[in-house]
């Protein structure tokens, strides 16, 4: 997919850039003329990534660098060192979905500890991400945040779709998305005399090897295609986001899922 809003000599961060989502953003930022960076804390993914999209696009605009969003130091040090070679960064693109062992727990299962700290793994590290950028953004007066949320952080989960499955819809995941939109919008509005643009995209459900039982359930509820969404379909509109075509545009969310949630 080519789109007409380019990123042409723009230095992109995407966190968990190595993933599933990421590698889908990471492409999309490379054929739309930007420069990818891939910001992950898993070094042997992250590197045979950037190898192979490389391979697969031709280009030298993707590089690697290792980070872990839960920590100010690796933040730093990441940050150091993407901008010895791009003195500006034009945008981040909040990706990373880290957790502890006991994630994905059922609702009666999951402890207080677990609880508050998968919060503060996840929306914690999208926080520090967040300011740690901002304050380059700052000074260089100009900057685009762009913060990776979820249908399920405005509405509720359809828990009938996961009967029978071995699965839930964990409850830290609604509270880190639904607090992840406040904090775009709070982000925004902060941020927005020094010229830097804070928005979301939620995604619906991202087919990712589920039950065929769950997918067929989950797709009834799609509007569009009569499916779940798969990686590509999210890059547009973080593309769209993050490019000059959406310069009147802060605070906002982008849903992403076939109607799903309408």
């Amino acid at each position: 997919m080519k789109l007409s809003s380019e990123l042409k000599d723009k230095t992109i961060v995407i966190t968990g850039g190595a993933g599933l989502i990421g590698k889908a953003f990471v492409r999309e930022v490379v054929r739309n003329g930007g420069t990818a960076i891939i910001a992950d804390v898993d070094a042997d993914t992250g590197n045979t990534v950037k190898d192979t999209l490389s391979a697969e696009l031709n280009t030298d605009n993707i590089e690697f660098a290792a980070v872990d969003i839960t920590s100010k130091e690796s933040v730093r040090n990441l940050l150091d060192k993407v901008r010895e070679k791009h003195p500006v960064i034009d945008g981040l693109v909040n990706n990373a979905y880290p957790r502890n062992d006991h994630y994905g727990r059922k609702f009666e299962e999951v402890t207080y500890e677990d609880f508050c700290e998968n919060l503060n793994l996840h929306l914690g590290g999208y926080f520090l991400m967040s300011q740690e950028v901002a304050a380059i953004m700052v000074e260089q007066n100009k900057g685009v945040i762009v913060n990776i949320a979820s249908i399920y952080g405005f509405m509720a989960p359809r828990f009938e779709l996961y009967e029978n499955t071995g699965f839930t819809s964990p409850v830290e995941y609604s509270a880190i998305k639904g607090g992840l939109l406040s904090l775009t919008k709070y982000l925004a509005s902060y941020l927005g005399k020094h010229g830097i643009r804070v928005n979301a995209v939620s995604p619906g459900g991202v087919h990712n090897n589920q039950s065929s039982s769950f997918v067929t359930e989950y797709s009834k509820k799609a509007i569009i295609g009569n499916r779940m969404a798969e990686p590509d379909d999210l890059a547009g509109a973080v593309v769209f986001l993050l490019s000059d075509a959406s310069r009147y545009v802060t605070g906002q969310n982008i849903v992403v899922d076939g109607g799903w949630s309408i």
